[in-house]
């Protein structure tokens, strides 16, 4: 049984709205806490590594962690900022943005593979969907009018939420007309401000919920604590699915506890809002950070429609995590591939 952490979380995983300067990154060249403007050098790396996997005839989705570790690549001061944020996602903020990738020098597909082999530096990627998807496509394409469209598919409103790997990062191609704006929340923020108004509710969130969308492992507590860290999953709207999918109603406390949850969660001053421009990469710890996006008002046509690459990310450095709340990294491989 995980330990059920009494006292308040503390480290730079506790952070809210007012501990960051949000304009940081964006008229300097100065690293901020949580945005790094890529350098001339660090771009230029990123166009030899393109460079050197395309005279190998390697492009998405043929790319292996070996190719991305040739003698011939020589990633220079790309290594050392995303071995900085590899670090910064499991011991630090949990989240950060890197900025002003020049995406508009590059094919489509040289976008999907230079992506995709940043990725492969710092992690595994993992698919994303029963179909086997590495890179997922996070665009204005559903019907809000089917029950199986997902919302990422939609320009609705995307509420606050863990996804099922270890690290989830997104490359902006396109933004929308207007809105879209991207929101995160630290747990460990969430944690605190629990123990501060509703200390009494605390044993709840360590109970196992049932999730509809984790299959066969969909029973996970909201909070762990192991070997000093923090975890959380947490996806309101796939909590209530679950249990409604086995009949089951959710006791009064448990419906009090949640909206706790979310009301702490929503709350203005919990959150960093960012304007993701083209050519900026998030990442984010799905253990740490929750994520959200606002609505948006997109274009007509297709090719101008708002556009992100998504990443899900099997990560080395990644925490050891207590038997009841198990690690999920995407779905599993389908036979065909």
């Amino acid at each position: 049984m995980t330990d059920i952490q009494r006292q308040p979380i503390i480290g730079k995983s506790v952070w809210k709205a007012a501990d960051f300067d949000h304009n940081s990154g964006r008229d300097n060249d100065q690293d901020s806490d949580w945005c790094h403007p890529l350098t001339t050098a660090e771009i230029a790396a990123c166009d030899a590594m393109l460079g050197s996997l395309k005279s190998r005839g390697l492009a998405f989705p043929h790319i292996k962690q070996s190719d991305i570790a040739k003698p011939d690549i020589d990633m220079g001061a790309l290594a050392k900022v995303l071995d900085s944020l590899t670090d910064e996602l499991e011991n630090g903020l949990g989240f950060k943005l890197l900025r002003g990738l020049p995406i508009a020098r590059y094919s489509d597909d040289d976008i999907k593979t230079l992506f995709y082999a940043i990725g492969l530096y710092m992690g595994q990627p993992v698919c994303q969907n029963p179909k086997g998807d590495l890179l997922g496509n996070v665009m204005n394409v559903g019907d809000i009018t089917k029950n199986d469209t997902r919302v990422y598919e939609t320009n609705l409103y995307l509420p606050y939420h863990t996804d099922p790997s270890d690290v989830v990062g997104l490359l902006c191609v396109r933004k929308a007309k207007s809105g879209g704006m991207s929101s995160l929340v630290s747990a460990a923020a969430i944690y605190n401000a629990i123990l501060e108004r509703r200390p009494d509710l605390l044993d709840i969130y360590y109970q196992q919920f049932c999730y509809a969308h984790l299959g066969e492992d969909k029973t996970t507590p909201i909070f762990s604590f192991h070997h000093g860290k923090l975890s959380c999953r947490y996806l309101r709207q796939y909590i209530e699915l679950g249990y409604e999918q086995m009949s089951v109603h959710l006791s009064p406390l448990v419906k009090e506890a949640l909206d706790v949850f979310d009301d702490i969660m929503m709350s203005p001053d919990m959150r960093i809002d960012m304007m993701m421009e083209p050519g900026d990469m998030q990442f984010a710890n799905n253990y740490m950070v929750l994520h959200s996006r606002t609505a948006f008002d997109d274009h007509v046509e297709q090719d101008l429609r708002r556009k992100k690459l998504r990443l899900w990310l099997k990560m080395e450095n990644a925490r050891l995590l207590a038997p009841e709340f198990p690690g999920r990294n995407g779905f599993g491989v389908p036979a065909y591939l």
